[in-house]
């Protein structure tokens, strides 16, 4: 090895000259004499040439072998967390200094995080600086290297980074990492006594960036591109499973529960534009807190979501907790929420919503997520309008189905009270058709409000008692209503049927038990008893006359009542009670809930 360093030195110093072979008669040897004219060096000169000469062969070797090392750990544990500790680790080691960092640029944000500290590993990705900022952001900035030799702190560049004990080091060499033209971040050595770097240490350390910043500007590309093609393979994924569905609900349940899984969110909710309102209107989460999942609506403009939706842009917030725009900053801290994204859904330039996502930590999103996340909630913008589109086509064959059924039902009334022989007067006769009419009405007003084709009875019950009260109690006459029970869900048809004898059985109570005038109560009971719905109309007035009977006794009202229970399959029965007269409904549980 020093034969062959000898003779590189020798080939350095004497390359340039001229020699002729022994024997001619223009040779002339090179005398020591003359060497100083020529601008040959002398023996000493030489020495200290061949000095350097393998000083720089063992600063080179010292440099590759500290750059396996570094690419060693790098193939085995990647430029994260645990990789770029060992990496500050063994800068330290090669510059013999007693403590080494490694700030990573973040593009985004334009910002450097420590990301790691040997000196201080606990402060990794709490510590974050612009560039520019601080003596490590100058050098970064500027792409330039930083050597002081003491007092580091009393540079004028010199910041106190929250949280770092930096003033205890009294040397400082930053050098920036730089791969393919691009900054990467930058490493800092630094020593607890005071240390002036020489231009060889300095060069090792340049050296050793250089190397650090092509393999984690490699790796980084090849974890972006692998992220890349996670993301977009959630978005096909969500797109798919949400594109499956006609149903409205099913489909934000399962955007927030998908997208909250793949792409590692804590809380993801979406809410839907209420335009009559002018509100953001919570309609689905993933979230299993009660308290959550009743959060108020937001004005459109008001916070993060309604600012998202009026300028149909994706703002973000790194710590919700923190931010005083943020409505539920409690909540959030409850939940342990910190860094929040709101994507506004938008179909035909016009926002209809818009979808949530929060951290558990504090998170700079990055450009990917943001183009993956837009891209998840267009596709969930277009599912969604797809499913109202179908939703909307279902109600107009629903309303029209409906509607045939309702003329049907109002044609049969007409023919019933046209065979019943009555002795009331025209105007009279009207007005009952009129009420049973608008009985049906209610119905069909009910259903378009609820689902597309059920009811709850007890909300019927409540609706026709209050009509009921209007309609037909006289001025000065104090009828009080109250309905108990579960509101069991029935069906189009069955709704229509069963309102229908509600309303009769509850005219008969108001028109036969107080036709004298004064007060009471009609009390409406709804439950279930085994394979059975019941339905009680309970009346406080006027009893009903000994041996009465449905079967002799009964005007047209009732004579509608037993028709109607006999077609959905159920019993009608009437007779005095212990508190009044007593009508009861019995019909088969299974019809109300297959209806």
């Amino acid at each position: 090895m020093a034969r062959i360093l000898i003779r590189s030195a020798f080939r350095a110093n004497y390359g340039g000259m001229k020699f002729q072979k022994a024997g001619s008669r223009r040779y002339r040897r090179p005398w020591p004499s003359r060497l100083k004219a020529t601008g040959h060096a002398r023996p000493d000169q030489l020495q200290d040439r061949l000095r350097e000469t393998i000083e720089a062969a063992v600063e080179h070797q010292a440099v590759a072998d500290t750059i396996d090392r570094i690419t060693a750990v790098l193939d085995e544990l990647g430029p994260g967390t645990a990789g770029l500790q060992e990496i500050a680790e063994i800068a330290k080691c090669a510059t013999k200094t007693d403590a080494a960092q490694i700030f990573l640029r973040d593009p985004d944000a334009n910002t450097l995080s420590l990301a790691a500290d040997t000196y201080e590993p606990e402060k990794v990705g709490r510590v974050t600086i612009r560039l520019g900022q601080g003596i490590t952001g100058w050098a970064a900035l500027h792409r330039r290297s930083v050597a002081l030799s003491r007092d580091p702190w009393r540079d004028p560049r010199f910041l106190d980074y929250p949280g770092l004990d930096e003033r205890r080091f009294q040397s400082l060499l930053c050098v920036p990492l730089i791969a393919g033209g691009e900054l990467i971040g930058t490493v800092n050595v630094r020593t607890l006594r005071r240390y002036g770097y020489t231009a060889r240490e300095a060069n090792v350390l340049s050296r050793i960036a250089g190397q650090v910043a092509r393999a984690i500007r490699q790796q980084s590309k090849v974890a972006s591109l692998q992220q890349t093609a996670e993301h977009y393979e959630t978005v096909s994924e969500v797109a798919g499973l949400i594109s499956g569905s006609p149903y409205l609900e099913e489909i934000l349940q399962l955007l927030v529960t998908f997208t909250a899984e793949r792409l590692n969110y804590k809380v993801v909710t979406v809410r839907m534009l209420d335009e009559a309102r002018d509100e953001l209107v919570l309609r689905a989460t993933q979230s299993m807190n009660y308290a959550y999942q009743r959060k108020r609506s937001i004005r459109v403009g008001e916070s993060f979501a309604g600012r998202a939706l009026a300028t149909m842009q994706i703002v973000t917030s790194e710590d919700v907790t923190r931010d005083a725009e943020y409505i539920g900053a409690d909540l959030a801290e409850e939940q342990g929420l910190k860094s929040m994204v709101c994507v506004p859904l938008i179909v035909r330039d016009r926002a209809i919503g818009v979808m949530t996502c929060y951290t558990e930590r504090i998170r700079n999103f990055s450009r990917s997520e943001l183009k993956t996340l837009a891209a998840l909630a267009k596709q969930a913008a277009i599912a969604i309008e797809h499913a109202k589109l179908t939703v909307r086509t279902t109600l107009m064959q629903e309303l029209h189905h409906r509607v045939k059924n309702n003329l049907q039902q109002v044609a049969s009334l007409l023919r019933l009270q046209l065979a019943e022989p009555s002795g009331k007067p025209v105007e009279e006769m009207l007005g009952d058709t009129m009420n049973r009419i608008t009985t049906i009405a209610r119905v069909h007003d009910l259903l378009s409000r609820e689902d597309l084709d059920r009811v709850g009875l007890r909300t019927l019950a409540e609706a026709l008692s209050q009509g009921q009260q209007q309609a037909l109690i006289a001025p000065g006459q104090r009828v009080e209503f109250d309905v108990q029970g579960g509101d069991i869900p029935l069906g189009t048809a069955q709704a229509t049927q069963v309102a229908l004898i509600l309303n009769e059985l509850m005219q008969n109570a108001i028109e036969h038990g107080f036709q004298s005038g004064g007060s009471g109560k009609v009390a409406i009971s709804i439950g279930s008893d085994g394979d059975e719905v019941y339905l009680t109309v309970v009346n406080s007035g006027q009893k009903l006359a000994d041996g009465f009977s449905i079967d002799t006794h009964s005007h047209l009202g009732l004579k509608i009542v037993s028709t109607l229970s006999r077609a959905i399959g159920g019993t009608f029965t009437l007779a005095n009670g212990p508190s009044g007269v007593v009508a009861e409904l019995r019909f088969p549980i299974e019809s109300a809930e297959l209806a």
